[in-house]
C-alpha cells in the first residue's frame, strides 16, 4: 500500500498540479489531504476545485476554520492587517458550493496499514491543528500534543516543514507543503522564505515494512509568479518577495 499525503497547498494552483502529476508517476494507491487548501495564495477557488476532484480524504486545518470563523484567524495572527485584507479577499472568491466542501474535511483520520500497522492523519497535532510539531519539540511536549494517540505513523502538516522524527517507536512525519514550503520554522525576524519547489511525502507499507519518502517536486516558478501577479490579492509584492531563488539557495551553502 502506497499513500500520498500533500498538505498546506495555500492557493498555489501550480504547486498543486506539479505534485499531482509527480504523484501520477509513483503508483500510489491513495491521496489524502492534511489541510490548509485555499488561504493566502492566488487561486483559492481552483485549488478547492481541484482537490475535491481527487475524490481523496481530507484533514480540515486551521485556515479552513478561518475561513468560516474570520475572528479565529484575526486573533492567531494577532490582527496583522495584511492577513485580515488577505483573508476576505480569499472568502469573497469561494462559492457556496466550496464551503460545502470544506465542511466535509475531518479533524483526524486512521488508516490500516498493512498487518498490525497503522497510520493517523492530522493537520497540527491531535490535539489542536495550531499545534507546531517540529523535530526539536521537547518528548514530554511532544507527548501533551499527541494526546494520548498512538500508530505506527502518524503524519501532519502545518509547519511548512518537512520533517520525519521517531518518537516512543512511532514515526513522526510532517509531509512539508506543495504551495509554500519554508526555509526554516520558526522563521526569525525576517518572516517566511519559500523555497522554490513543492512538497509531499509518501508512505509504503510492503511486505511489514514501513517506509517513508520525503518528496520535493520542481514547480514553474514563472508560473507562479504570473498567478501571483494576475490575482491581485493583497500584498502580492510582499507574497512575490517570500519566495528565494535556486541561485539565492546555492549562494548560502
Amino acid at each position: 500500500m502506497r499513500i500520498a499525503l500533500i498538505s498546506d497547498v495555500h492557493g498555489n494552483l501550480v504547486s498543486l498540479e506539479a505534485v499531482l502529476a509527480d504523484i501520477d508517476q509513483q503508483k500510489v494507491n491513495e491521496i489524502i489531504f492534511l489541510g490548509d487548501a485555499a488561504t493566502l495564495g492566488p487561486q483559492p477557488h481552483e485549488v478547492l476545485g481541484r482537490i475535491k476532484e481527487l475524490g481523496c480524504p481530507c484533514i480540515i486545518g486551521n485556515h479552513e476554520t478561518y475561513l468560516f470563523k474570520p475572528a479565529l484567524g484575526q486573533a492567531y495572527m494577532r490582527g496583522t492587517q495584511w492577513f485580515n485584507d488577505v483573508l476576505s479577499w480569499c472568502r469573497a472568491r469561494l462559492t457556496p458550493e466550496d464551503y460545502k466542501f470544506m465542511r466535509s474535511f475531518q479533524p483526524m483520520l486512521k488508516v490500516k496499514l498493512e498487518g498490525e500497522s497503522s497510520l493517523i492523519c492530522f493537520h497540527g497535532s491531535p490535539r489542536r491543528h495550531t499545534d507546531n510539531i517540529l523535530a526539536t519539540t521537547p518528548p514530554q511536549e511532544l507527548n501533551d500534543m499527541l494526546a494520548g494517540r498512538r500508530a505506527t505513523v502518524m503524519a501532519c502538516g502545518h509547519t511548512h516543514v518537512q520533517m520525519m522524527r521517531q518518537h516512543m517507536g512511532a514515526l513522526i512525519v510532517n509531509a512539508g507543503s506543495v504551495g509554500m514550503p519554508f526555509e526554516q520554522m520558526p522563521f526569525g525576524e525576517r518572516g517566511p522564505r519559500v523555497m522554490p519547489w513543492a512538497e509531499y511525502a509518501i508512505i509504503t507499507s510492503e511486505n511489514n515494512t514501513i517506509s517513508v519518502d520525503l518528496r520535493r517536486v520542481h514547480v514553474d516558478m514563472n508560473a507562479i509568479k504570473q498567478a501571483g501577479m494576475e490575482a491581485r490579492m493583497p500584498g502580492t509584492s510582499d507574497w512575490l518577495r517570500n519566495w528565494i531563488s535556486i541561485t539565492e539557495l546555492l549562494n548560502q551553502i
